[in-house]
């Protein structure tokens, strides 16, 4: 992965262009796409850091061009969108968008986000041998580690594993777990939940393909049944 590159498919090429001088400013490359075209094999060629993909392409949309990303690529994707209606969010969550910025925003907090997705995406943390557990919380960075990996997780995610993690066999109904994401809360359905779930077990398998950790109960809600050493 290239630690320092950040991918901007946007087809506006005045937003692309402030976009491009920001992340100049802020001591990255920005490898600007106009479309979606040649963005999957530069992807597999040299991951970048992270990507901020407008919603709204020619040819290919953004939540297909997220989906086929989130096949191979496990760099943070930071959709930009002037759609504000709660299904686009969920959608987006549901192709493995890790954070969704709606138009028009301030550059200056697009810059900030990318710092926080790049944060979240990046490291490595050593697995205490004689530990009963295989994920370690550092609250402080607000990131969550998993067999020795730190797991790329939105804020929402974040706040959402969290719960579970912090209280192993309880029951955690979505509404509570809505409430764990407090301003985080863009979405106020049992839905958004489900996403969350769905992006977060992705990317504990991801590092773990054996890990079945996070069970739904059926009428309830989740819980997190902490794996036992062998």
């Amino acid at each position: 992965m290239n630690a320092r590159t950040v991918f901007v498919v946007e087809d506006n090429t005045k937003i692309a262009g402030v976009l491009r001088d920001y992340l100049h400013a802020e001591g990255y490359t920005a490898r600007l796409f106009p479309d979606s075209r040649d963005v999957l094999v530069a992807a597999r060629a040299n991951p970048p850091a992270a990507i901020l993909l407008d919603l709204m392409l020619p040819g290919t949309d953004g939540f297909t061009l997220c989906g086929a990303l989130r096949e191979f690529c496990a760099a943070p994707v930071l959709m930009l969108t002037a759609r504000v209606d709660e299904i686009d969010r969920l959608r987006g969550l549901e192709t493995g968008a890790d954070d969704y910025i709606c138009k028009p925003f301030s550059p200056r907090e697009v810059m900030a986000r990318i710092a926080a997705a790049i944060r979240r995406a990046e490291g490595r943390v050593i697995r205490d041998a004689a530990a009963n557990a295989p994920y370690a919380i550092d609250s402080e960075q607000q990131r969550i580690a998993w067999a020795g990996e730190w797991l790329p997780l939105s804020p929402a995610e974040y706040a959402v594993l969290a719960a579970l993690f912090g209280q192993p066999g309880r029951v955690f109904s979505r509404a509570q777990l809505l409430d764990r994401l407090g301003d985080r809360a863009l979405e106020s359905s049992d839905r958004a939940i489900d996403s969350h779930m769905k992006n977060i077990r992705r990317k504990i398998t991801s590092v773990d393909p054996e890990a079945r950790c996070i069970a739904a109960v059926y009428g309830m809600g989740y819980r997190f049944d902490p794996p036992t050493k062998s």
